[in-house]
């Protein structure tokens, strides 16, 4: 082997590396290489020195370690021979970067070789300071590489711009030297010198706002230079696939669009070519379609006309068509990004975008799925719909819960009936049940209790897909909602919407009984179909006992949750049977938008308007301690009142109350004799709205007061909510507000009654915010209480 030449040597290794039959004989092949490679650097000159070195760097692309021969490569560099000086430079470019301390001593070379009489040699050295130059680097030799931009010669110009433009991109401030020259090459008639310049250009416009301004100038000259190229002949030197130069016909496009950017002039300047190449360019080919691809983006992202986007959605609809699945995945995504914008454009072409969704590639199914979400509008929402109701039932796993998710959304938003979104969700349920949000159930329950003409409908559609299939989870509890709230109707028979049914009594509690004992029922399905059946015992006549027998079997249920329903219904059976019907009546219709609404219950804010006046409040009051900060506690809770047998007991007990006397349902004694007028005091006056506040009862340790609105305008207060904030260690509960709306001309008023509870006896301070709309402009005002009026008693 030491007699083969050194050319032979380095193909020997390569040929023994591969011939390796495993890891460590390689691993051993390659040891003996590098410690022979080692022996022979430390030698004098002997000739071999870039055949070793070239061998190291094959050593180095296998991912061994090959950083020993970093200075050979600074020697060979500053070797007079060129093919020593080209391995050294290209071991340079793979075994040296900017962190190394040896990158540093070729800086000299490279300097050297830049003002070489071979072109080839100052290319070696363009090409190194472009691949690995350090920002130090880049500032000693940024001088000569802009002398190198204004050579005569197109080959060494042209890896003078790309040089530039690493050097622009490691020393931004740098861009300024390269701007005067790179201008000039725009003239250049050589291709890569063009394509050089417009990558340079294009670098300094996106780091430069002053150098964006100045070369906006030069917009018409790249023009030309576009259209020269689309309206070219066949030119062998350029051509790929019929497209004369595609790669500098895309970078003048990004040029372009970077230049057009907000800005008329050169918008207008570039319109009639951006329509010349959307007319002119053949997409049948890969290269044809990057340039329709880049021509697109150019037209959306500048100040276009409206014709011309139009015919940039028709090429993106084109490429949906495209056999390549690449192309049909870009269109998607760039369709996705101006459907707000040209939303009537993209409609055209629903049709093939929802065809896509029959696609095998998940990436473009799901970019499909996107986009048709996207699409689904008040005009389409009936048929898109069924597309997508059928591409739900066969779509991947993974894609479910984002389908059902925007198939909800699309309904909630643009359903044509409540009939419709009912079946619509209800078809989600039966298809894909374990894949929705946790939200469906209570959304789906809210929609159904306000769409009150369709509740036997609802029932009986419910109940046949409960008897069929018990395993899709919320399917089941909503199912058992119904059942326990309209079991009634579901008995009756009598449904306009479908096909009378008679459903016996027994049939119904077998469903729940079977619910309740199915190994598939989750613990809060269990819950739901024990309170269904529960509720029944008030809609049914003749199987009570048997529904009592159900109820007490579960009152020693393992599932603590569930047997502590059974015993607080076992409770209702015995000892306050008397007061089972009104605590099993039915549910108030529940509205999601009215104003002070929050989960069924009824209070003066939103819980997501809550935390916004908590914030206001800790700044009004500074001189509270720590733990007395003002804030807006939980409505629901607080209240000092005890605990009611049930919830649907506590929902009907805070139902909508007169402030009157004998009005109040909490009040015990209210109605029994005529009390006093309690003094009131001015809170709020703005706008011809007037708030007063009164105290109607007062302990030790508690306040019930009634803030009144008033309206002395001409026209209507409407949206009226009130919301209030207290000491952290004060109790608040804000009762149902009689109403939103205060008739004008002071012919009526909205009351609403607040309960507050002070056990540490601490100075009661209260700040109530004030939001409503007066003659379509929304106003909202906050008010500071200090003191509050003594009652009349």
């Amino acid at each position: 082997m030491g007699a083969m030449s050194p050319s032979v040597r380095l193909q020997e290794m390569i040929r023994v590396i591969r011939g390796a039959r495993t890891q460590g004989e390689e691993r051993g092949v390659i040891q003996r290489e590098c410690a022979a490679i080692r022996a022979q650097f430390r030698q004098a000159d002997n000739g071999t020195r870039s055949h070793n070195l070239a061998k190291l760097l094959y050593v180095h692309m296998l991912g061994y370690p090959a950083h020993f021969g970093q200075m050979e490569c600074v020697r060979l560099i500053a070797s007079p021979r060129y093919n020593e000086k080209r391995v050294g430079y290209l071991g340079a470019m793979m075994l040296l970067d900017e962190k190394q301390d040896a990158s540093l001593l070729i800086t000299n070379s490279i300097k050297n070789d830049l003002s070489h009489s071979s072109q080839y040699v100052q290319s070696l050295a363009l090409c190194t300071l472009g691949c690995m130059g350090s920002a130090e680097m880049c500032r000693d030799l940024a001088p000569e590489i802009d002398r190198l931009l204004r050579a005569s010669n197109s080959y060494i110009k042209k890896k003078a711009a790309l040089c530039a433009v690493h050097i622009v991109r490691k020393v931004p401030e740098l861009g300024e030297l390269f701007t005067p020259a790179s201008r000039s090459l725009l003239s250049e008639k050589n291709h890569g010198v063009l394509h050089g310049a417009v990558v340079l250009i294009t670098e300094l416009c996106e780091r430069n706002p002053d150098t964006l301004e100045q070369f906006r100038k030069a917009v018409p000259e790249l023009v030309q230079i576009m259209k020269g190229l689309v309206m070219s002949g066949y030119s062998p030197e350029h051509n790929v696939a019929g497209i004369s130069d595609p790669f500098l016909q895309v970078r003048i496009l990004r040029l372009l669009r970077i230049l057009g950017r907000n800005n008329d002039t050169a918008s207008d300047a570039v319109n009639d070519l951006l329509a010349q190449v959307a007319t002119n360019t053949d997409s049948s080919k890969t290269a044809g379609s990057a340039v329709l691809y880049e021509t697109v983006l150019t037209v959306m992202d500048i100040k276009s006309e409206s014709g011309l986007r139009v015919l940039a959605v028709n090429i993106l609809g084109r490429f949906l068509l495209n056999n390549d699945r690449n192309i049909r995945y870009i269109s998607m995504t760039s369709l996705q990004k101006i459907v707000q914008t040209d939303h009537n454009a993209v409609q055209r072409h629903r049709g093939t975008i929802v065809d896509c969704l029959k696609d095998q590639d998940a990436s473009v199914k799901r970019r499909a799925l996107e986009l048709s979400l996207a699409l689904v509008s008040a005009v389409n929402i009936r048929s898109l719909m069924k597309e997508l109701l059928l591409f739900l039932s066969s779509c991947p796993p993974e894609l479910r819960a984002h389908t059902t998710s925007g198939i909800f959304n699309a309904a909630e938003r643009y359903a044509p009936s409540q009939r419709w979104h009912i079946d619509t969700i209800l078809h989600v349920l039966t298809t894909a049940g374990g894949d929705v949000r946790d939200e469906t159930v209570p959304n789906l329950i809210q929609l159904i209790t306000t769409a009150t003409e369709l509740h036997c409908y609802t029932v009986h559609k419910l109940y046949r897909a409960l008897i069929t299939d018990i395993s899709v989870q919320s399917l089941v509890q909503v199912a058992c909602w119904c059942i326990g709230e309209y079991g009634d109707l579901l008995l009756r028979g009598e449904c306009e919407e479908t096909e009378p049914v008679q459903v016996a009594e027994d049939d119904v509690l077998d469903a729940l009984e079977m619910v309740l004992q199915s190994h598939m029922s989750s613990p809060a399905t269990r819950g739901f179909a024990l309170t269904a059946t529960m509720k029944l015992s008030t809609r049914i006549t003749h199987n009570v006992d048997r529904i009592r027998s159900i109820v007490s079997i579960y009152g020693s249920c393992i599932d603590v949750e569930l047997q502590q329903r059974a015993v607080e219904y076992n409770a209702l059976f015995k000892k306050y049977d008397h007061m089972r019907a009104a605590v099993l009546e039915r549910m108030p219709v529940i509205d999601k938008s009215s104003p002070g609404h929050t989960n069924g219950e009824s209070a003066g804010g939103s819980m997501k308007e809550m935390e916004p006046t908590k914030r206001t409040q800790e700044v009004v009051l500074p001189q509270e301690p720590a733990n007395q900060v003002c804030d807006l506690l939980d409505l629901l809770g607080g209240s000092g009142e005890p605990p009611q047998p049930s919830p649907a007991l506590s929902t009907t007990a805070l139902g909508p109350v007169s402030s009157t006397a004998g009005g109040d349902l909490l009040d015990l004694l209210g109605g029994l004799d005529v009390t006093p007028v309690p003094p009131s005091v001015i809170v709020y006056e703005k706008n011809g709205v007037t708030l007063k506040l009164q105290t109607d009862k007062q302990t030790d340790t508690g306040m019930t007061i009634t803030l009144t609105a008033t309206n002395s305008t001409d026209r209507d207060i409407t949206s009226l909510t009130l919301q209030a904030a207290v000491p952290k260690s004060v109790q608040l509960q804000m009762k149902a507000p009689s109403g939103d709306v205060i008739p004008a001309h002071g012919l009526g008023q909205v009351t609403q009654t607040v309960l507050l509870n002070n056990p540490n006896k601490v100075s009661l301070k209260m700040r109530v915010r004030v939001c409503y709309t007066s003659q379509d402009f929304v106003c909202q005002d906050t008010v500071q209480i200090d003191s509050f009026p003594s009652p009349a008693w």
